[in-house]
């Protein structure tokens, strides 16, 4: 059932989805997105969270609310399985642990993030990202902030302050890696890893093989974290070692991923935003079918030698260019790269030999 938020900000939405699972709505501070779905799965050694939310204070206060809402507590947590390593699904993760003594659980690629995250130094985070901005095309007014945030973080990495990372950004290290098409250790459940990248490399989804409680038709019930969501198209961009020059291709990986998803046919997929939905194989129909045709329009808007910076700035976001906020900005150059790569991985697109910053054009 679905309690009143009666207006106070850690009274928590709660839902059960039958057969000993359960919904919490944590709210993400100043997001559109509003919340994370944070499902508590019974186990014969206690409960098991899917996704833990962001790290802040009232998104905390929801969850241990939701966890007593729904008859246990935080202390009582066996584990807690990431389905990726963003701050809105891992970010109260080392919290719960301390808490509790839980294991978290999380794929190795995004596990290599997050060690890669908690060590790299600030100076090298910004160094990098204004390298990246620079061959994307970025004007030197987007570049600026960077270049002046750099002596800033030399001074804190030099001993004068012992913040090695960029603020915020250290998350739990994982205590456990979960391996694709195996078991999670969650005992009296047959819930099977699925590896679905794109989001993230190391983005998992989580197959729930049991039959559904409602007895709806298809096989059990699917935990889809961000890779299969109801009514949003997830982020899909750039997730790169700085000292690794790999060539990657995020969004081919996605389109695989979705048509294992597809081919999987869940009776239900459990979201970690928005809400739960059936027909999986329908959904993941208009999801291919919006990549293929972003990437028709896009190959279009490449009659003109682009760079990545200009790609992003002719192309269809919720809101004009003008209006999108820094930080967004760098995410939608990064989503224009991700497209550029798959366009010239198809034969579509190449880059301009010579030109500098790359540009690209369609084949």
């Amino acid at each position: 059932m679905t309690s009143s938020l009666g207006g106070d900000p850690v009274t928590p939405t709660t839902y059960d989805h039958g057969g000993g699972v359960r919904s919490i709505r944590v709210p993400i501070p100043d997001n559109p997105l509003g919340h994370t779905l944070v499902y508590v799965v019974d186990t014969d050694r206690g409960p098991v969270l899917v996704d833990t939310g962001w790290d802040d204070p009232t998104a905390w206060d929801t969850l241990t609310a939701g966890l007593t809402a729904c008859g246990t507590s935080v202390t009582e947590l066996y584990g807690v399985v990431v389905t990726h390593h963003h701050p809105d699904h891992h970010g109260l993760s080392g919290r719960v642990r301390e808490a509790s003594g839980a294991w978290i659980a999380l794929h190795a690629a995004d596990g290599a993030i997050v060690r890669r995250t908690r060590s790299t130094r600030p100076e090298r985070w910004y160094t990098y990202m204004t390298a990246k901005l620079v061959a994307a095309g970025a004007p030197e007014e987007h570049v600026a902030p960077l270049r002046t945030a750099l002596p800033h973080s030399r001074l804190r990495s030099s001993g004068r302050d012992p913040q090695r990372t960029l603020p915020g950004l250290s998350p739990a290290l994982p205590d456990r890696e979960i391996v694709p098409g195996e078991f999670l250790d969650l005992p009296g459940r047959r819930m099977r890893a699925i590896w679905t990248p794109g989001h993230t490399p190391g983005h998992v989804c989580l197959h729930l093989e049991e039959e559904h409680p409602a007895r709806l038709p298809g096989r059990g019930r699917l935990f889809s974290g961000d890779h299969l969501l109801p009514e949003i198209t997830p982020h899909i961009g750039l997730y790169e070692d700085p000292d690794d020059t790999t060539v990657t291709d995020p969004l081919g990986d996605y389109l695989d991923s979705l048509e294992r998803v597809g081919r999987l046919a869940p009776a239900e997929i459990l979201p970690a935003h928005q809400h739960a939905f059936t027909d999986a194989p329908s959904r993941v129909r208009e999801l291919l079918t919006h990549h293929e045709d972003r990437l028709t329009d896009l190959q279009g808007l490449l009659a003109e030698p682009l760079t990545p910076w200009q790609l992003a700035e002719r192309m269809e976001w919720n809101r004009p260019w003008e209006q999108i906020p820094y930080g967004s900005r760098n995410i939608a150059v990064s989503e224009a790269e991700a497209h550029l790569r798959r366009l010239v991985k198809l034969g579509r697109a190449e880059a301009v030999a010579g030109s500098e910053p790359v540009t690209y054009v369609a084949v």
